[in-house]
């Protein structure tokens, strides 16, 4: 498949109209700019020769087939060549099938991680719930920087409440990494009981983590947190930043802080106070 850079082939349409227009708006380079949203959709269709004579626009509107474009996508990622947003368009406006090609890849292990990813947010945008045991899978075997893992936990979060039983019965067993992550999915869905549950225990034998923790009590909105935030905001070794963050939950959840506590000598408090 011969991949086309769009991308590429605008910057010099763009870069052809500013030598040839540049004296009619005196050179100014913000006018110019305010110009390209209408010279992009000019682009868009005008008839190009790198098309053979097709629009970019309508370009990919030639092709019915999801498998096919699918593998258009592939093409483009081991390629290196920037995926064009028609392509990723006109999968999406195939709906279903779509769906069913797009899923293929994320059991494709021979499949760039660029096309993976891509195919999450497609699937996130034609509102599939079919990934589900994917996603849930891939946070289990989550690596601390592991950006799969990340967008999958986004796309469960957008399925909505649905998904709330598989991520807590996945969370007894997961790492500690992995039962973050779940925490930090189930923070979106406040009526599930068991969240407060979770994260209240995580707190109170938790050393590290605790401003992600407090942000989630305070995000959760059940004020029966506040004795155990406060308490942790008097632990003798807690840093600046996790104390704000308690601070910050302790007042969501509409209570008082009795007494600010002295910093000085704490390398963030230090750090943000040179900055003020």
């Amino acid at each position: 498949m011969e991949c086309v850079n769009f991308d590429e082939q605008f910057q010099a349409y763009a870069s052809e109209w500013v030598r040839q227009h540049a004296a009619e708006f005196g050179n100014n380079a913000d006018r110019m700019e305010d110009e390209m949203p209408a010279l992009y959709e000019r682009w868009l269709n005008t008839p190009a020769d790198f098309l053979d004579g097709a629009c970019p626009a309508t370009f990919f509107e030639r092709y019915d087939d999801a498998s096919y474009l699918r593998d258009y996508l592939l093409a483009y990622c081991r390629q290196d060549v920037p995926v064009p947003d028609l392509l990723l368009d006109r999968l999406v406006a195939l709906g279903d099938d779509a769906q069913r090609a797009l899923l293929h890849l994320l059991f494709d292990e021979a499949a760039p991680e660029e096309a993976v990813l891509i195919a999450i947010s497609l699937l996130t945008e034609l509102e599939s719930r079919e990934p589900l045991s994917f996603y849930i899978r891939w946070i289990l075997q989550r690596q601390p920087k592991d950006e799969r893992a990340d967008m999958a936990a986004e796309a469960l979060v957008a399925m909505g409440e649905c998904v709330v039983p598989a991520v807590l019965a996945a969370y007894d067993g997961a790492s500690r990494d992995a039962q973050e992550t779940f925490l930090d999915i189930l923070g979106n869905f406040p009526s599930c009981k068991e969240t407060f549950a979770l994260v209240m225990a995580r707190l109170e034998q938790e050393e590290e983590h605790i401003a992600f923790l407090a942000a989630l009590l305070g995000k959760l909105g059940d004020a029966r947190a506040v004795p155990v935030l406060l308490e942790t905001m008097n632990r003798p070794e807690l840093n600046y930043l996790d104390y704000i963050e308690l601070r910050n939950a302790v007042e969501a959840l509409g209570a008082d802080v009795p007494q600010e506590r002295d910093f000085h000598g704490d390398p963030y408090y230090e750090s943000l106070s040179r900055m003020e």
